[in-house]
C-alpha cells in the first residue's frame, strides 16, 4: 500500500483548471529555455527499446521492465525506464559535435516503483545529452551544467508567477554543492533520505554528487546503473519543498562513462555479462561519443512550482484505493 501525507493545512494555489493551464505554460517555457541554455536540439524519441541491445536503463538493477514480444521482428522489446542510453546512440547516430546536443519529451512505465507523494509509476521527463571533449570530463565542468540547469528552472518560474500571481513559491539560484560521502561524514547515524532532508533545509536548492560507489561505511548512498553515469562525475539536483518539508529531487544527470569507468563499474556491479550487449561493446571500443546528460521530471518540476502536495495533482496515473480515499477527503484533486 502507498504512503501519502496530506499537511492539513494544504489548499492548492490554483483550481483544476488553472493547474492544467500551467503545467502546459511550464513544460513549453522550461523547454525552450533549457534547449537554448545547454544548446540542445529536440528529437523524436523510443517509447520501447528492443531488449537485445541493451539500450533500457535498469536503473538499480532490481526493477522489472514492461516487454512485449513483436510478432513481425521476433524480438521482445521493453517500455523505456530512461533513455540515458539511447541518447548517446542517438548523439552517434545523428553525428553531433561537441558542444551540440539533443533533448526529448520520455514518457516511461516503472511498474516496480513505490508509490508516495512524489512517486509515480508513470515517469514524465525532459531528457538531454550533450556531446563532450575529454578535457570536459571534470567536477567544475558538472557543476556549472547543474547552475544552468538551476538558472533555467528559475527563470521559468519566474515567468509562470507573472501568469498567475497566485503562486508564492520562491526557488534559491545559489547552488550548494556537496558529495554523497561529505553527506554520510556530516550525518553518520542517519540514511541516506533523512541526510538530504536535513541538508537541503538549510541549504535549499542542492547539488549532490558522487551517486552510485560505496561509501567508506561499505554502503552506498543511492543506486546508478553500472553503463551510463560515471560514478564519481555525477549528481541530483534537490530543492525545498515547503508544502511537504522535504526534499525533492528534480532532476538526476551526470557526465557519463567512457571505456575506462564502464570497464571499472560492470566488474564492480557483477554486471560483465553486459559486455556482450551492443552499446556496451560500442563504448568499450571507443566508438561512442563523450556525453554529459541526464533527466529533468516535468510533474516534479510543475509539483515544485505549483506547491502541490501530491504528484498525481500534477499527472494522470494509476493510484491505489487508500491513495484516492486520503486525497478525497483532504480535497486534493487527482488528474
Amino acid at each position: 500500500m502507498s504512503t501519502v501525507i496530506i499537511p492539513k493545512t494544504y489548499r492548492s494555489a490554483l483550481n483544476l483548471y488553472q493547474t492544467q493551464t500551467a503545467i502546459g505554460f511550464t513544460n513549453r517555457t522550461f523547454e525552450k529555455k533549457l534547449g537554448q541554455a545547454l544548446n540542445l536540439k529536440r528529437v523524436s524519441a523510443p517509447l520501447f527499446v528492443e531488449e537485445k541491445t541493451g539500450l533500457n536503463d535498469d536503473l538499480n538493477g532490481v526493477e522489472r521492465a514492461v516487454s512485449f514480444s513483436i510478432p513481425e521482428t521476433g524480438s521482445r522489446a521493453q517500455i523505456v525506464h530512461s533513455l540515458a542510453k539511447w541518447k548517446r546512440m542517438a548523439l552517434h547516430k545523428y553525428g553531433f559535435n561537441p558542444g551540440e546536443g539533443l533533448y526529448t519529451i520520455m514518457n516511461a512505465i516503472r511498474r516496480d516503483e513505490t508509490m508516495d507523494n512524489l512517486h509515480s509509476i508513470y515517469v514524465d521527463q525532459w531528457d538531454w545529452e550533450k556531446v563532450i571533449t575529454q578535457e570536459e570530463r571534470t567536477i567544475d565542468y558538472l557543476k556549472n551544467t547543474a547552475s544552468i540547469i538551476v538558472r533555467a528552472l528559475c527563470d521559468t518560474l519566474d515567468c509562470l508567477k507573472k501568469e498567475y500571481p497566485e503562486l508564492k513559491t520562491n526557488l534559491c539560484r545559489d547552488v550548494t554543492y556537496i558529495t554523497t560521502q561529505e553527506l554520510e561524514d556530516m550525518y553518520p547515524d542517519k540514511n541516506p533520505k533523512e541526510r538530504e532532508n536535513l541538508f537541503v533545509k538549510n541549504h535549499p536548492t542542492t547539488f549532490i554528487m558522487q551517486i552510485g560507489d560505496l561509501l567508506s561505511s561499505g554502503k552506498k548512498h543511492d543506486g546508478r546503473a553500472p553503463d551510463y553515469d560515471d560514478w564519481k562525475l555525477n549528481g541530483d539536483i534537490l530543492f525545498w519543498h515547503d508544502t511537504l518539508q522535504t526534499a525533492i529531487e528534480i532532476s538526476s544527470m551526470g557526465i557519463r562513462v567512457d571505456p575506462e569507468s564502464l570497464d571499472s563499474q560492470l566488474t564492480k556491479s557483477g554486471c560483465d555479462s553486459r559486455r556482450k550487449l551492443t552499446f556496451h561493446k560500442m563504448l568499450l571500443n571507443g566508438e561512442l561519443p563523450l556525453t554529459i546528460g541526464g533527466g529533468i521530471g516535468q510533474s516534479r518540476v510543475s509539483m515544485l512550482f505549483q506547491q502541490k502536495a501530491h504528484i498525481g495533482e500534477v499527472q494522470v496515473s494509476v493510484w491505489d484505493q487508500n491513495t484516492k480515499n486520503i486525497c478525497k477527503e483532504n480535497n486534493v484533486i487527482l488528474l
